[in-house]
């Protein structure tokens, strides 16, 4: 439903070499109190954060996908950033902040284009006589939006050329923070805290059953799978548990489909009039099915 972002180039022996020990037959994994995790940490984040350049770069029919992948790009290498946080110290947070300016300036466009993502999964779930029509006629007006959103994004910066130059000289940034001096255990230790920051964002959620509390917890349930899948590539952490995750940020992301929807159903709609009540309907009843499901498997 919500895919993942191309994985980035692949670490080299020398580098794996690095991270792990081989004894015999046997497969022992170097002490995390003084395993050194920061360079492939380094190749892992300007690797995903050229991706995100070369995303901005995709044209045409492709723009709307490529603006898409390169948020994600962004939202990962600011995890792994994230990963650092005890070691890359102020210079890290500056980058970490510059990446979060550029990610919010494409917002209103991915906005308009996760209107029309959603509006397409809604309608592959709603099959009614009556409610393909309804989402069909919503999928036009939202990809007029869509189109008027890109114009005006392009208009200001051509290409996205000056976002894409930005880009650029924060990957070379971010490759002279001080990476060869973050252990594996200061990386576990920044995922621990994510994890902590998750939990009591999921405890707000289900306690306050508010819009912006549930977005939260979305975005901090994705920040712990992106960071555990970095280091789970990285031999660093254990695959268990990473399926569990996923599943849980997909029925988060089928909740925000249908808060996104409901959302735009209010003022600037670009829905018709006839067409809000219904739409509001079926997204409000989405709302409350969904968020159920989640606080059952949360607490089950």
């Amino acid at each position: 439903m919500h895919s993942r972002l191309p994985a980035p180039a692949p670490l080299t022996a020398c580098t794996r070499t690095r991270l792990e020990m081989h004894v015999g037959d046997r497969h022992e994994r170097l002490d995390p109190a003084t395993a050194m995790l920061g360079e492939p940490l380094r190749m892992h984040a300007a690797n995903t954060l050229m991706q995100a350049v070369q995303f901005l770069g995709w044209r045409g029919a492709r723009l709307h996908a490529g603006v898409h992948q390169a948020r994600k790009a962004l939202r990962h290498t600011r995890a792994v950033l994230a990963l650092g946080a005890s070691t890359l110290g102020p210079d890290g947070v500056a980058i970490d902040r510059q990446l979060r300016r550029v990610n919010r300036s494409l917002s209103s466009l991915r906005d308009a284009q996760a209107l029309v993502e959603t509006l397409d999964r809604l309608t592959k779930k709603h099959t009614a006589p009556a409610t393909g029509p309804l989402l069909d006629r919503a999928r036009r007006a939202a990809t007029r939006r869509r189109g008027t959103q890109a114009r005006l994004a392009l208009h200001d910066d051509a290409g996205f050329a000056d976002r894409r130059a930005a880009l650029a000289a924060l990957a070379a940034e971010l490759q002279a923070l001080p990476w060869q001096d973050l252990r594996e255990k200061d990386a576990l230790r920044s995922l621990q805290h994510s994890e902590s920051k998750a939990a009591a964002a999921a405890k707000r959620a289900r306690r306050s059953m508010h819009d912006n509390d549930w977005h939260r917890w979305r975005r901090r349930a994705r920040r712990v799978l992106q960071q555990r899948r970095a280091l789970v590539e990285l031999s660093a952490l254990q695959k268990s548990g990473i399926d569990r995750d996923k599943a849980m940020t997909t029925l988060l992301g089928e909740a925000q489909d249908y808060a996104l929807l409901l959302d735009h159903c209010g003022d600037g709609s670009p829905f018709a009039e006839p067409d809000r009540k219904a739409l509001q309907a079926l997204a409000k009843t989405g709302v409350r099915r969904t968020r159920a499901r989640i606080v059952q498997r949360r607490l089950g």
